[in-house]
C-alpha cells in the first residue's frame, strides 16, 4: 500500500538511557506510535575535525502531520547543540500497521488503552 502519510523520524543521542527516555516521552505524548533504539558508531566532522563516537539511534514511527510537533519535542529535550533530526517517508506501509500508527499518534494520552487483542 502506498502512503506518504507515515514517516520514520530519526535522531541520535549519546547514551542508551537518553535515547530510551526521549523515545518514551514521545510515545507518552502520543507524538509517535513506536520508538526503537539501536547502538551505532558515527563518524562526522565537528569543530573542523573528524570525530568518531558511539551513539544510539532513535527511530520513531509517526504520521507526516505530526512532524513539526515531533521535531519541536526532540529539540526541547535533546542534549546536542546541533542534533540530527530527519524524517523519511514510508512509501509502503502495511495498512493494518499504518492504521495502528495513526490511531496512536492522534489519540489523547488520557484515553484508556483498549485491551490488547493478542
Amino acid at each position: 500500500m502506498a502512503s506518504t502519510a507515515h514517516i520514520a523520524v530519526v535522531t541520535t543521542l549519546p547514551s542508551r538511557e537518553q535515547a530510551l527516555a526521549l523515545g518514551r516521552v514521545l510515545v507518552e505524548q502520543r507524538l509517535v506510535a513506536c520508538a526503537q533504539v539501536s547502538a551505532i558508531e558515527s563518524v562526522y566532522i565537528w569543530n573542523g575535525a573528524v570525530q568518531q563516537e558511539p551513539e544510539f539511534r532513535l527511530l520513531c514511527k509517526t504520521t507526516a502531520a505530526r512532524w513539526a510537533d515531533v521535531e519541536a519535542a526532540i529539540l526541547v529535550q535533546h542534549p546536542y547543540v546541533l542534533p540530527a533530526i530527519h524524517a523519511c517517508a514510508l512509501d509502503a506501509v502495511n495498512p493494518v500497521y499504518g492504521a495502528w500508527i495513526a490511531e496512536h499518534v492522534t489519540s489523547s494520552p488520557t484515553e484508556p488503552e483498549p485491551p490488547c487483542p493478542l
